[in-house]
């Protein structure tokens, strides 16, 4: 019965899917830039554009300015690079001290040590 209905044609005048001559959309391949932005560009630019406009509106309504962020962010990049380098001359300046001392002791051992 259930067969029946689905192989029977409707009758005149009722209501029928039209059928269309349109091919259905193909999905677009997946390129490398699809794949890395998430979407297509334009999708992508045009979320990006909505979301940068809600932010940057609700920064302006906390009084954050454009240039208070950027300036915050070189000061904190600086901060860390002075940081890092300082860490990297004490490092040098321990790697001397132990050296002033290691060195001369190994070297001694070892000539001692061809000597046998």
């Amino acid at each position: 019965m259930v067969e029946d209905i689905k192989t029977a044609s409707p009758a005149a005048g009722a209501w029928a899917p039209a059928v269309s001559n349109i091919p259905a959309r193909q999905p677009q391949p997946d390129t490398p830039l699809t794949r890395f932005l998430g979407g297509s560009p334009v999708g992508v630019f045009l979320r990006l554009f909505f979301l940068s406009l809600i932010v940057g509106a609700l920064l302006m309504w906390l009084d954050i300015r454009p240039y208070d962020v950027i300036n915050t962010v070189v000061h904190f990049v600086h901060r860390i690079w002075a940081l890092g380098f300082d860490a990297i001359r004490q490092l040098g300046d321990y790697l001397l001290a132990g050296a002033i001392i290691v060195v001369p002791v190994w070297f001694v051992s070892r000539l001692l040590s061809s000597r046998r």
